[in-house]
C-alpha cells in the first residue's frame, strides 16, 4: 500500500479534482483505492457524492468521518468509516470530512498522540487497499500536518502562477519541519513525487510559450521537480462534478470522474496519463 499526500498551501490549484480523478483513474487501472478528506471544507466529501442530505437533521457524516478516526485510539477504523463512493466505476473508498472538523483542531493539538493516530490505523489495513490519496486544507495547520506525517509521498498541484510559486517557499518549510518529526518516530522522510500543473489554460501560445517558462521557473527557482503530465481547465470535468439528480421533488449532488462522464475526451486522457506517471514514480 502506498500512501499519497496531495497537498500545497495555496487554495484554488485544483487539488480536489486532482484527487478525486487521480483515484478514479487509479481505480479503473484495477487499483484499490482509499481516499481521506482530511480538509474541513470538505470538498473531496462533496464531490465524490457522500452528501446526499439536505440538512442538518439528516446530517449521516457527522458522527462518523476523519475526526473520529483521529480522535479515538480503539474505535473508528478505518473499515468502519470508509464509505463506498460511486463516483467511478470500478469505485473507491472514501473517509469523508464535515466542516465541524475544524472546530476540533484545537482538541486535538492537546493530544500529541493524534499525530500518527491515522498512521497506525492505516497500517492495519495494508492488505486492502493499492493507494491511498490523503486531500489536505490549503495550510499548515494541524490535519495538513498528520497527512504529511502520514504519507509516503507528496503530490503538488499547482497553477503555477506566482502566489501559488511563493507558496512553494512555506511547502519547502513544512515538509523539512514535517521530516524532522518522521525522523523522531523511526519514519523515513516523506518523498516528494513533484510538483502537478494543473487548472492549466488551454491558449495555444500559452502553452507553447509561456507554460515551458513557468514550468522552468518552479524548477531553477523553487527546486522541485515538475511532472510531464499536465492537467488543463476544462469545462467538462467541471460538469462531470457538478452533476445533479433529482430524486422525487429534490436535486441531489450526482458527481462522476471525467473519466466516467467523457471517457474519450482530452481531460481524461490527461488523468490516465497522470495516473500512469505517479503509478511509475511511487511504485505502484
Amino acid at each position: 500500500m502506498k500512501v499519497l499526500a496531495v497537498y500545497h498551501n495555496k487554495g484554488g490549484v485544483g487539488k480536489t479534482t486532482t484527487v478525486i480523478n487521480l483515484a478514479a483513474a487509479l481505480s479503473k487501472k484495477n487499483k484499490r483505492v482509499l481516499v481521506i478528506d482530511l480538509d474541513s471544507q470538505a470538498n473531496t466529501t462533496f464531490a465524490t457524492g457522500l452528501v446526499k442530505f439536505q440538512d442538518e437533521i439528516h446530517d449521516n457524516l457527522k458522527d462518523n468521518y476523519i475526526y473520529q478516526v483521529i480522535a479515538s485510539r480503539n474505535d473508528y477504523s478505518i473499515s468502519e468509516v470508509a464509505r463506498k463512493s460511486e463516483f467511478t466505476n470500478p469505485p473507491f473508498y472514501v473517509i469523508p470530512s464535515h466542516i465541524d472538523l475544524m472546530e476540533h483542531e484545537q482538541e486535538l493539538i492537546q493530544q500529541p498522540q493524534a499525530l500518527t493516530r491515522l498512521l497506525k490505523k492505516l497500517d492495519e489495513v495494508r492488505k486492502q487497499y493499492d493507494v491511498v490519496l490523503i486531500d489536505t486544507p490549503p495550510s499548515l495547520n494541524l490535519y495538513a500536518r498528520i497527512a504529511l506525517i502520514t504519507a509516503d509521498y507528496l503530490l503538488i498541484p499547482s497553477d503555477l502562477r506566482p502566489f501559488a510559486n511563493e507558496g512553494l517557499r512555506n511547502v519547502r518549510r513544512f515538509v523539512n519541519d514535517v521530516n524532522e518529526f518522521r525522523d523522531s518516530i523511526k519514519k523515513d522522510p516523506i518523498e516528494i513525487l513533484g510538483v502537478i500543473a494543473s487548472k492549466v489554460g488551454t491558449s495555444p501560445k500559452f502553452v507553447e510559450y509561456t507554460l515551458p517558462k513557468m514550468i522552468e521557473t518552479v524548477e531553477k527557482h523553487y527546486g522541485f521537480p515538475v511532472l510531464n503530465s499536465k492537467i488543463f481547465e476544462r469545462r467538462e470535468t467541471s460538469k462531470a462534478i457538478e452533476r445533479l439528480a433529482e430524486v422525487g421533488d429534490l436535486l441531489i449532488p450526482d458527481p462522476i470522474s471525467i473519466l466516467d462522464y467523457e471517457p474519450n475526451s482530452p481531460a481524461a486522457e490527461e488523468f490516465k496519463d497522470l495516473a500512469k506517471e505517479v503509478m511509475q514514480l511511487a511504485r505502484i
